[in-house]
């Protein structure tokens, strides 16, 4: 029996979704999840270039990506937004997909879109192209789930900081989002907040944070044991300034999946804001692990959850 291409396959489940006839529901399976899409997805990414926030490139990212989930049949919204970067003002744009689950509880995918500025010749294939491949690929399988929680696929804007990182100067998206959840009420059903950055290095080792919410660290590990790959993770030996803090100093709990070992040898980040962050340098297997590991650790929170009602 001859397999349908999985473009093709792609385009039929959008234009079933389009047409009111998406395929029945079934569970998130990790098995949906493949590497090989994620890398398509963060190859076409990175070919459109820089994205430096408040640049026309990166509104261009922005419309690409709203694009790509509204294929999938994920409701969609640009939040854009101005507030000063470093003192200048700047427009920035979160994108962020939604779905219905079969609870209210709300687990939040992110990824930051925008490059780091001030580097010629910077692909920022692993950063950011990483983040957006995966999360894009959560998009991908999970478009015909039932997924026992509500997912939000949140793509940041301003992650990186002009000068350095500071109440006004990096994670603007992120600040920005997580005020709005406290905001609307939203934060008290927010069980988790997983963050993907840097997670397509060839030689892939996650690097947990210490500022990262023990209990989803935890269901990291206990996420890793079960996939066999607790070899692939550590702990940081500090803090790590990323998209998950300001939902961190809103009491929501957060983690950050990230690898700050990206580099020439074992414990060397020398690849990091270089114009040595190409493709060539992330593989489809360190992203389908990363994809995984993200939904692992979700099902394992919102399980968790249950068992103690």
């Amino acid at each position: 029996m001859k397999r349908m291409p999985a473009g093709t396959q792609l385009l039929l489940l959008a234009a079933a979704v389009a047409a009111g006839c998406a395929p029945r529901a079934s569970p998130p399976s990790l098995d949906a999840l493949q590497g090989e899409h994620a890398f398509a997805e963060t190859a076409a990414f990175v070919g459109l270039g820089p994205k430096v926030a408040g640049t026309e490139g990166a509104a261009r990212a922005a419309e690409w990506i709203r694009g790509r989930l509204e294929a999938l049949g994920w409701s969609v919204e640009i939040d854009e937004f101005t507030e000063p970067a470093a003192g200048q003002p700047t427009t920035f744009r979160n994108v962020i997909g939604r779905r219905r689950g079969a609870s209210r509880q709300i687990v939040i995918f992110g990824a930051h879109y925008d490059t780091k500025d001030g580097i010629p010749d910077f692909q920022g294939a692993n950063d950011s192209g990483s983040g957006v491949g995966v999360v894009l690929e959560l998009a991908r399988a999970g478009a015909g789930w039932r997924w026992p929680f509500e997912p939000w696929l949140v793509f940041f804007d301003g992650e990186e900081c002009r000068v350095t990182y500071g109440p006004d100067d990096g994670l603007h998206g992120s600040r920005r989002l997580a005020r709005r959840l406290v905001r609307e009420g939203l934060d008290r059903r927010v069980r988790a907040v997983i963050i993907l950055d840097m997670v397509g290095d060839r030689d892939l080792t996650f690097t947990l944070p210490r500022n990262s919410t023990p209990a989803l660290s935890g269901a990291v590990l206990r996420a890793a044991e079960r996939l066999r790959i607790r070899d692939l993770i550590r702990l940081a030996p500090g803090a790590i300034i990323d998209d998950h803090q300001p939902f961190l100093d809103a009491s929501m709990p957060a983690v950050d999946l990230i690898d700050f070992e990206y580099g020439s040898a074992p414990g060397r980040n020398d690849y990091w804001h270089t114009p040595q962050d190409t493709l060539e340098r992330i593989s489809p297997r360190s992203l389908e692990i990363a994809t995984r590991l993200a939904l692992a650790t979700a099902l394992e929170v919102v399980s968790a959850t249950r068992e103690r009602r």
